[in-house]
């Protein structure tokens, strides 16, 4: 990690509804005794900038916070909002690591992807899972060709899926263990995560 990290940014997706969940703050949800939130931000450490796409929700991290607009306008407007504050700062790195922050695993998703072997000929790599569904959440994307994708949306991707930001790129896709990708949308995803880190903490 430490030497993709040099040149690579991170986008980190906490801005949603979590309707499933009753609207709560999902990303503050603590997995194993830290915030799901803490818990990405600590997988793309190093990385530069690490930007959070949300409102400031845990001010004492180090992180730029960019809000898409309108907020809830969906995850492929908040990279989009993301790129363009990227773009009015200057800053240019050559990959970005793409994450959603109710992955109960971000450090195992960022280390497969980190390992993952991207030929030149593509756009980047997103991890599968056991369906062989794409997860792009999951992914670490060259930032041109990101770049490339966000210019062709309409109205900044206002309610876009994910599918019509990124489904044009030519991607590697890794498959992945079902806990890589794993992500938390219900409260029995929560208590689910919860037992098998005790579990973990336990062995």
């Amino acid at each position: 990690m430490s030497e993709l990290a040099d040149g690579t940014g991170a986008i980190l997706l906490a801005g949603g509804r979590a309707s499933r969940m009753g609207g709560v703050a999902k990303p503050l949800l603590e997995v194993g005794g830290r915030s799901l939130l803490r818990s990405a931000v600590d997988a793309v450490r190093g990385c530069a900038p690490v930007t959070v796409a949300a409102e400031a929700l845990d001010p004492e991290l180090d992180v730029d916070w960019v809000r898409e607009e309108p907020p809830f306008a969906g995850p492929a407007a908040a990279v989009v909002a993301v790129l363009a504050s990227w773009d009015r700062r200057g800053i240019a790195p050559e990959w970005t690591f793409l994450l959603a922050c109710d992955l109960s695993h971000p450090d195992a998703a960022v280390a497969a992807l980190g390992e993952a072997v991207v030929p030149r000929s593509t756009d980047g790599v997103c991890l599968v899972d056991d369906d062989g569904r794409p997860q792009w959440l999951a992914g670490r994307y060259r930032i041109d060709a990101l770049r490339r994708a966000a210019a062709a949306q309409t109205d900044v991707a206002r309610d876009a899926p994910m599918r019509a930001l990124l489904g044009g790129l030519t991607l590697q896709h890794v498959p992945a263990a079902a806990d890589t990708v794993r992500d938390i949308d219900t409260w029995q995803d929560l208590d689910e995560a919860r037992s098998r880190a005790g579990r973990l903490e336990t062995s």
